[in-house]
């Protein structure tokens, strides 16, 4: 299966990036999921997107309500499609420190117990934070992760307040908590993807989502980084998931532009490494454009995102992929 990390669907139109006119609904994130996207020359989905609001979205506007009552206010249109499709869509709760940081680890653990997310993301920018100097607004939503081992994605890529390394307090005081540097260290406002590659190489809790970053720097970090340190993600809308899952398979070519990389591998980087994060069983790539075929057709059934045990995995191992496709 693959896993997109990073996607923002919403009831509402952005309120900070307004891509358009019509609200980038559930339904429409659906569609863009299912695709189908050609990577090495086989049909596939994305068949799980961790799902947040856009950040635009969850900042006070006058007249919005405020403290636990607004976070979970604007966290709701997630929450209703996390319930809708279970099998699709995992929680991703977004975490703005001004609504309280109490409460926002409060409304976190009742969003992680009651509704099963499994994720929480930091945008330092859009919520106008210094998360070097503003650890007290952190450490409460920390301790919440790290008891109920809750990955954190965090926007980086842009200055003045989500530079990569403006992370590593917090970073290094909740080493048992697993961080993913969003964009790569790359956005708006600059490329900062060197200091993530070094942050993902010194520190055992931070991994990198390949979006954004630069394809030739994807070759560059994967020979040297843990096959297990880069996940797929794609902060769609705008971005469209195929360019992204393109430069991945780049991999797969011969050098200079790739790796030589195996196809086991590669379902690494597109959906097996947020898998085991995730509790999700981890699956084999399709051996041969049938097999894909069948698994789109539904003859093959997917993970269950509501699922928190891997050795659940509907009953399926990889053996019996081969065995679903020719029936």
């Amino acid at each position: 299966m693959i896993i997109d990390t990073h996607v923002h669907p919403t009831n509402l139109v952005d309120e900070a990036w307004r891509h358009t006119g019509t609200p980038f609904t559930g339904e429409r994130t659906l569609d863009m999921m299912d695709g189908p996207f050609w990577i090495n020359g086989k049909p596939r989905r994305v068949d799980v997107s961790c799902i947040m609001p856009p950040p635009g979205n969850t900042t006070w506007r006058e007249g919005n309500k405020t403290g636990r009552e607004g976070i979970r206010e604007y966290q709701a249109y997630v929450t209703s499609l996390v319930q809708q499709y279970p099998d699709r869509f995992v929680g991703n709760f977004m975490y703005n420190p001004r609504f309280g940081p109490e409460n926002g680890a409060a409304e976190l653990a009742f969003h992680v117990k009651e509704y099963g997310y499994k994720m929480l993301k930091l945008h330092a920018n859009m919520h106008s934070y210094r998360p070097d100097r503003a650890l007290d607004w952190l450490r409460p939503v920390m301790r919440v992760c790290d008891e109920l081992g809750v990955i954190v994605l965090i926007h980086t890529g842009d200055g003045p307040y989500s530079i990569p390394t403006q992370f590593y307090p917090i970073i290094r005081e909740f080493p048992n908590v697993t961080f993913i540097l969003g964009h790569f260290g790359i956005q708006t406002g600059g490329v900062y993807c060197f200091e993530a590659f070094w942050m993902i190489q010194d520190s055992p809790n931070v991994i990198g989502e390949s979006g954004w970053l630069l394809q030739s720097r994807i070759v560059e970090f994967a020979k040297e980084m843990k096959k297990s340190d880069l996940v797929f993600g794609t902060d769609s809308p705008p971005n469209e998931p195929g360019m992204w899952a393109r430069e991945l398979e780049v991999l797969c070519h011969q050098p200079p532009q790739g790796l030589n990389l195996s196809e086991d591998d590669l379902e690494g980087y597109l959906g097996n490494n947020m898998a085991k994060l995730l509790g999700l069983a981890p699956t084999p790539p399709p051996k041969d454009k049938a097999e894909a075929e069948a698994y789109l057709r539904g003859d093959i059934p997917q993970a269950s995102a509501a699922n928190t045990h891997a050795s659940h995995y509907l009953g399926y191992t990889p053996s019996a992929w081969a065995e679903a496709a020719n029936s």
